[in-house]
C-alpha cells in the first residue's frame, strides 16, 4: 500500500511558514495586538485547510483500501486509527 501524494500541499505549507515568519517579525516590532491576532487566525485557517485535505486523502485512499481488504484485522486497525484521530481532533 502506498501513501497519497500530498506534494500539492507544499505551496500552502510554504505560505503558512512565511506567515509565521511574518508574525514573528510583527511581535519583534511590537505591532498592534489585533493585527497580530488576525494574522494568527489566518495561519490557523490555512493549517485547518491542509489538515482537511490530508484527512480527505487518507479517507479516500488508506481507509478505503483497508475497508476493501479481505483482512478483518486491517479493517479493525483502521477503525481504531480513525477513532483515535477523532479523539485527538476533539480534545
Amino acid at each position: 500500500h502506498s501513501h497519497p501524494d500530498y506534494s500539492k500541499e507544499l505551496n500552502r505549507l510554504n505560505r503558512i511558514a512565511g506567515h509565521v515568519e511574518g508574525v514573528k517579525k510583527m511581535v519583534q516590532e511590537r505591532r498592534y495586538c489585533p493585527d497580530i491576532l488576525i494574522q494568527l487566525r489566518a495561519i490557523r485557517s490555512a493549517i485547518t485547510a491542509v489538515e482537511a485535505n490530508i484527512l480527505d486523502g487518507h479517507l479516500d485512499s488508506c481507509v478505503t483500501d483497508a475497508f476493501h481488504s479481505p483482512d478483518e484485522n486491517e479493517k479493525k486497525k483502521k477503525m481504531e486509527e480513525l477513532k483515535e484521530l477523532y479523539r485527538k481532533y476533539n480534545s
